[in-house]
């Protein structure tokens, strides 16, 4: 139904409005046939910050993620977010072409009125909240077939799972640049056009034949040649295998057109560590120290702090001991997470834990703000100490 400018003028008396404290443009609303008949699930609305309003708008895509069992996730280029229903008890309209009072301020200022349909309506919207990506798939998508190397019986067999890039962004909750991120976090490789995790053992052999030839030339583990290491290891091992384990272990560097590698000591000493305590349940730490040092390469010095989010040292027991712990291995929720450690261990310092919950901060979360959270702090023999906050079983 029209409305003529007495009508709108004889309205505005009514309520009591000063006609000169508004704009002269006025909207007169009405529902088109087809929306009044349309059900509010029609439509749904997508709130946006104004940064992914901004890539949206320049051409940007993004895509919601989940199986079945799973919790919708929206994920851009490089971030995650929750994506949750927001009632409102204001009904929301989709007008097509609709004029905000900033644009109407730019025409020009005359009495007009503006006979707008409505196109559908809404009682809801999606809200988007900033999340942590659901990595933890990954890795166990990427473990069901582990590489053991080029004559390994699981290369021969063509059901074994493999997994592309496409087929990680299609089952991972994630970005595509964080899916690519915990790719090489986990030492991955592409490897025949899918992506592969080594078999640990194998990577060692890998590590091992690298440590063996520094040595054996007198090389410092700050300047390992890329060429030569390619030229003695390449009849044992597959070239992209050895260039990969140098990789995983140092730093690429190039001089005098020459690439060299520079080999990290931490992360030889950690994978030395952990070949150690793989096998064992708990193994008694002046001993493991021992050998520990005996294991890794002239030169390289261990120390326990290299194993944060590996290995637990259990300093109470006599004698004291240290067993394999990895944060890999833990659940991805907040919750979950500390009722595992909790169970594992009644009371925590903050040394010990922060390896264990460090990656479940969230964008400008502490490790403390968690602990607060999760846990109640006591002093034990001057000490700080945490437990839950909750019973576990």
């Amino acid at each position: 139904m029209s409305r003529t400018r007495e009508e709108v003028d004889a309205t505005l008396q009514i309520a009591k409005l000063n006609p000169a404290e508004l704009l002269p443009a006025v909207h007169c609303l009405g529902f088109r046939p087809e929306a009044s008949a349309a059900a509010a699930g029609d439509f749904c609305l997508l709130e946006l910050e104004p940064a992914l309003c901004q890539q949206l708008e320049a051409g940007s895509s993004f895509v919601i993620r989940g199986d079945k069992d799973e919790p919708a996730i929206l994920c851009s280029k490089d971030k995650t977010y929750d994506l949750r229903i927001a009632d409102t008890s204001n009904m929301l309209l989709v007008i097509p072409g609709c004029k905000t009072p900033d644009q109407l301020k730019m025409e020009e200022a005359h009495c007009n009125i503006i006979h707008t349909e409505i196109f559908g309506f809404s009682n809801n919207y999606w809200e988007l909240r900033r999340c942590r990506p659901k990595l933890k798939k990954l890795k166990r998508l990427l473990m069901e077939n582990t590489y053991e190397g080029p004559d390994s019986q699981k290369e021969k067999d063509s059901n074994c799972s493999k997994y592309t890039t496409e087929d990680l962004l299609d089952q991972i909750q994630a970005s595509e640049e964080e899916i690519m991120a915990q790719l090489q976090v986990l030492n991955a490789c592409e490897i025949g056009g899918y992506w592969r995790i080594l078999e640990f053992d194998y990577e060692m052999k890998l590590l091992n034949h690298v440590t063996q030839l520094v040595d054996s030339e007198s090389w410092s583990f700050s300047k390992v040649p890329l060429s030569i290491c390619l030229q003695e290891l390449g009849p044992l091992e597959p070239e992209e295998m050895i260039e990969h384990c140098l990789k995983c272990y140092g730093r690429k560097y190039v001089e005098e057109g020459e690439v060299y590698f520079d080999l990290s000591a931490d992360k030889i000493c950690r994978a030395t560590a952990q070949m150690l305590l793989q096998n064992a349940v708990k193994f008694n730490l002046a001993e493991f120290q021992e050998v520990w040092q005996q294991s890794v390469p002239e030169g390289m010095i261990t120390r326990l702090d290299q194993l944060k989010g590996l290995a637990l040292v259990d300093r109470h027991s006599r004698p004291e001991i240290i067993f394999l712990l990895k944060v890999d291995d833990l659940p991805e929720n907040d919750q979950e997470r500390f009722n595992s450690l909790f169970s594992l261990r009644e009371k925590w310092t903050e040394e010990d834990i922060a390896p264990y919950i460090k990656d479940l901060c969230g964008e400008k979360q502490t490790i403390g703000a968690l602990l607060t959270k999760y846990a109640r702090s006591s002093m034990q023999n001057g000490v700080k100490v945490y437990n839950s906050r909750r019973p576990i079983s």
